[in-house]
């Protein structure tokens, strides 16, 4: 369907951000109704912004490929969480799972209830609830993301009469049916994904998707306590309820369910924070988390610093700054106004006057009674900026001074009115 690649947005000033772009395959950008279903996914998801949900930055086109760029969670699906939990025989935290299905509660009230500037619903159901689409950043922040396939009223693609899309077994019995979905619908399938995260097992399986299809819809489902021991009766219930077939006896918004969940959480024991659900996160992808990172380091280029050390193809040439020349000495002043000398003496017949400025833009100034002699450690070197040196001139030529009289003028004047 889509490709999806982690990509870093560059900016000025050595800007970076790490973003995710998804691209519709080279062999489908030629299908109208997949490329207008990709469209619909970006547009319809740049009118949502809200803390639990994914952000959508830009929709572009290259050649005859659309591509969308959004923001990037580093963190792990719940499809990853699930079975790292499994394999390492550590049963999926009851509050991290209900602090995970309140704020999905939240984005889905969220999206449920978007309307336009005018007030107008958008009657957003995202249709695909599922591990894949709930993402658990390093920092503890819950996100919901790839509003692909859903079904708003403004979208551009419209689903054909009895087309399924999604993932079977996080499916309402009315979805599988093909019936006309609303957002109770989204609820059922979240409740899905609590049951599987709590139990470790697919609440519906089958050989084959007509299997799957019968038993979401005429299929006994099996409270939670009947898997594992420790599950609370109050959680049992708040499950069992959003898992109603009939949808008349389900919440009948995500904001009761989250109200539900948030009032036994306030009455719990433990209420975890982001914090908690970051430190739990982190512990249970420890190793990962390391070699991920030694993996990014090795593949870093070296012209590519982590952090960003300013250079001059990184800014203006007004602002770029290359490192200053080692200061002269008083052997290279001498040596550079010799030569100097000898170039205006032969352009000027013999004149042997100076105006003490040398090309190598410095000035040197002595004691007056070396100015027969000098030795190379003697003496004083003051390194000036060329336009320094340009204003020094013309105030000494129009003074009709030379340059040594004018800056002797200046630090006699500086120490006099100093002491």
């Amino acid at each position: 369907m889509a490709e999806v690649f982690l990509a870093r947005h560059s900016g000025v000033e050595g800007f970076e951000k790490e973003i995710v772009i998804k691209r519709i395959r080279p062999h489908l950008s030629a299908t109208a109704s997949f490329v207008n279903m990709f469209l619909g996914e970006a547009k319809l998801a740049a009118q949502l912004s809200h803390p639990n949900i994914v952000q959508i930055y830009d929709l572009g086109k290259i050649k005859d490929s659309y591509f969308i760029a959004m923001e990037y969670i580093a963190g792990r699906d719940l499809s990853a969480i699930i079975p790292k939990c499994k394999a390492d025989n550590i049963p999926f935290p009851v509050e991290y799972c209900l602090k995970i299905a309140s704020s999905v509660c939240e984005a889905l009230y969220y999206a449920h209830t978007k309307t336009d500037a005018f007030g107008t619903p958008f009657h957003i159901v995202h249709r695909d609830v599922s591990p894949e689409n709930i993402r658990v950043a390093l920092t503890g922040t819950v996100k919901i993301l790839d509003f692909g396939i859903a079904k708003a009223a403004t979208q551009l693609h419209e689903t054909k009469a009895g087309e399924i899309k999604g993932k079977l077994v996080y499916m309402s019995p009315e979805q599988v049916m093909g019936k006309d979905v609303d957002h109770r619908s989204d609820i059922f399938s979240l409740g899905v994904v609590m049951y599987e995260a709590l139990t470790g097992l697919k609440m519906f399986s089958g050989e084959n998707d007509l299997t799957i299809m019968n038993n979401i819809i005429e299929g006994k489902i099996y409270p939670p306590s009947y898997f594992r021991d420790d599950v609370p009766e109050e959680v049992e219930s708040i499950l069992m309820k959003s898992l109603a077939k009939d949808r008349r006896k389900r919440y009948q918004s995500a904001c009761d369910m989250q109200l539900d969940i948030d009032t036994f959480l306030a009455g719990h024991e433990f209420t975890p924070s982001n914090i908690h659900l970051a430190n739990f996160m982190k512990q249970l992808f420890k190793d990962e988390l390391a070699a991920e990172q030694e993996r990014r380091i090795a593949e870093t280029p070296t012209s590519s610093p982590r952090f960003y050390t300013p250079a001059p193809n990184h800014a203006s040439p007004a602002r770029a700054h290359p490192p200053p020349p080692p200061s002269p000495t008083i052997s290279d002043v001498r040596e550079a106004q010799e030569q100097e000398r000898a170039k205006q003496d032969r352009a000027q017949g013999g004149d042997n006057t100076t105006s003490g400025a040398v090309e190598s833009g410095v000035i040197e100034i002595v004691p007056a009674e070396m100015t027969e002699e000098r030795t190379a450690t003697e003496g004083l070197v003051v390194p000036l900026s060329n336009e320094e040196i340009d204003r020094l001139k013309t105030i000494a030529d129009r003074k009709n001074m030379s340059v040594e009289d004018i800056v002797r003028d200046i630090v006699g004047h500086f120490l006099k009115f100093q002491t």
